[in-house]
């Protein structure tokens, strides 16, 4: 597990674009915290590093939006309004995960066991400006995320 802190909403738009420059196809980020903890955010931030202009906002009615005119399409989902994971299988937005782009999905432990075993698990916690983000993934992926996180700005802690 990797840990970093943001001290600003920028912080974690400009960690999320760096991610983005490493991010392909089939990658999948699964964020949880609360209301206002910064999933959305964190979502722009890709989505503009992948070179999107589209306006990111939560797909809270929806489910999902798409996010193309970048490098790779982004999935936005969020599966708060969900039951479970009955519900996204049977709505199809597992098909997603197949597609040739990047999925993000904000409360994501709604379906927690449907997500593919290379997910970046990403825990966002905090109030105020100050943010504590715990990602679980692999050691490669651990590798990308810290750089990522440096690139912004952010103290890293493993």
């Amino acid at each position: 597990m990797i840990r970093f802190k943001s001290t600003s909403p920028e912080q974690t738009e400009n960690f999320g674009k760096a991610l983005a420059a490493s991010l392909n196809a089939g990658d999948v980020i699964a964020l949880t915290g609360d209301l206002g903890a910064g999933k959305t955010c964190l979502t722009r931030g890709i989505t503009e590093g992948l070179g999107s202009t589209s306006h990111v906002s939560s797909p809270t009615f929806t489910i999902v939006n798409e996010y193309d005119g970048g490098k790779l399409m982004l999935f936005h989902f969020d599966t708060y309004r969900l039951s479970g994971p009955d519900d996204f299988l049977m709505s199809g937005l597992d098909e997603y995960f197949f597609r040739e782009g990047v999925c993000v999905i904000e409360w994501s432990d709604i379906i927690d066991e449907l997500l593919p075993q290379n997910a970046i698990r990403m825990t966002i916690t905090g109030d105020g400006n100050m943010r504590i983000f715990e990602c679980k993934c692999s050691d490669e992926q651990e590798h990308i995320i810290e750089e990522a996180a440096r690139k912004a700005g952010a103290e890293v802690e493993k």
